[in-house]
């Protein structure tokens, strides 16, 4: 990378380290359009074989079941404990997990998930996929020459290429040695296109509680631009969770709760969960989840001793999925859900529909190779072999 380029740092807030940065307001005429991601009645189910080579068995096991929601543009976060479900919703929402075993509906701005959702959208791994070899301006010019459409001129490219590294990215160290700039890197390849939607698996794994306020800061930032983002947490601390825009609480597959993240505390503590005003409300949400004693009221009842473990967290689990069903919070959810549910019952569009890309495959070759032969030089032993 050029040594002309000054180093960009995501502002810090002096007033209240907790608080997004302030919009830039400069850059006005580039906000996407809208897009509002709503599911109705998903159930997911996998295949799993068990037994030896010749005498496999096969049956069907319901990783998601009947889950419902609107994910607007803003801050969508999905937590939940570490069983696998909340990951498992972002990518079904994501399209990235086999369709066949998917029910139910996933609209977008109340028309059917086209086809090529995976090409119009944006989607951060939890591991990230950067060359170390490389610089961080030249894995985020590789990911801008396949996602942009050649139609574009050079300029205009470079243009959203310093968006995307001065919107995301500090440029201290022109290669990636550290954590943190590796995820700064993950996320500021996604935002070389206007994607209107996001989605993260985990952006805050493995960076420290400064690094991940700023992380996520910068996509408070990106949906007030219009961009609906939609990320799995686990566990934040306060300053990450207040800024939360909408909040999903998932556990077994099933939710417990779906609403605007202001309102989730005091939800729960209708339903008579005491809450210390000492203890951060994420910690407070996963404790109940978890069927921590600590938080469940009426916990000294006989018998709570002689419960298997997991027994008694599906038990917790399965009652919380219930009292949400017949909560207001879900009636209210559904008043939202079912117009959007009826505009698309006119046409639906072809599961066979064709997946079609920006760039064709020659010039994503040609890109590969000249990607491939830059990841070579950063490997001098082989230069010499």
């Amino acid at each position: 990378m050029s040594s002309n380029i000054d180093p960009v740092t995501i502002p810090m807030i002096e007033r209240n380290p907790s608080d997004p940065p302030e919009m830039d307001t400069s850059d006005q005429n580039t906000l996407t359009e809208e897009a509002v991601l709503s599911f109705h009645n998903i159930n997911y189910q996998e295949i799993v074989q068990s037994g030896f080579a010749f005498c496999k068995k096969t049956c069907m096991i319901e990783r998601l079941s009947n889950i419902s929601g609107i994910m607007k543009p803003g801050l969508n976060a999905i937590m939940g404990p570490q069983d696998g479900s909340r990951s498992l919703l972002l990518d079904v929402l994501a399209a990235r997990k086999d369709p066949r075993g998917l029910s139910g509906d996933i609209l977008i701005s109340g028309k059917p998930r086209p086809a090529n959702l995976t090409c119009t959208s944006g989607y951060v791994p939890q591991n990230d996929v950067v060359m170390h070899t490389l610089t961080v301006r030249e894995n985020v010019e590789f990911s801008a020459a396949l996602r942009l459409p050649m139609t574009m001129t050079r300029d205009e490219k470079e243009g959203e290429l310093m968006r995307s590294l001065n919107f995301c990215i500090w440029i201290k160290s022109p290669m990636l040695r550290s954590k943190e700039l590796s995820k700064r890197t993950s996320i500021a390849m996604e935002l070389v296109t206007e994607h209107p939607i996001l989605f993260l698996d985990d952006p805050t794994t493995g960076l420290d509680l400064s690094t991940s306020t700023d992380v996520i800061s910068v996509l408070k930032m990106m949906s007030r631009r219009g961009r609906t983002i939609i990320f799995s947490i686990n566990q934040p601390p306060y300053p990450i969770f207040r800024l939360f825009d909408s909040l999903t609480l998932v556990a077994s597959g099933k939710v417990m709760f779906h609403r605007p993240a202001q309102e989730a505390l005091e939800y729960f503590k209708s339903a008579g969960y005491n809450y210390d005003s000492h203890n951060n409300p994420a910690d407070f949400f996963l404790d109940i989840i978890n069927g921590s004693f600590s938080a469940l009221l009426d916990t000294e009842e006989d018998g709570h001793d002689d419960k298997d473990l997991s027994e008694r967290q599906h038990q917790v689990t399965e009652n919380l999925a219930n009292m949400y069903a017949r909560s207001s919070e879900y009636s209210k959810m559904r008043t939202e859900l079912d117009p959007l549910l009826g505009k698309q019952n006119a046409g639906r569009r072809s599961v066979s529909e064709a997946i079609t890309c920006v760039i064709p495959f020659w010039y994503q070759l040609g890109w590969i190779i000249h990607r491939s032969l830059k990841n070579i030089k950063g490997f001098p032993r082989i230069i010499i072999i």
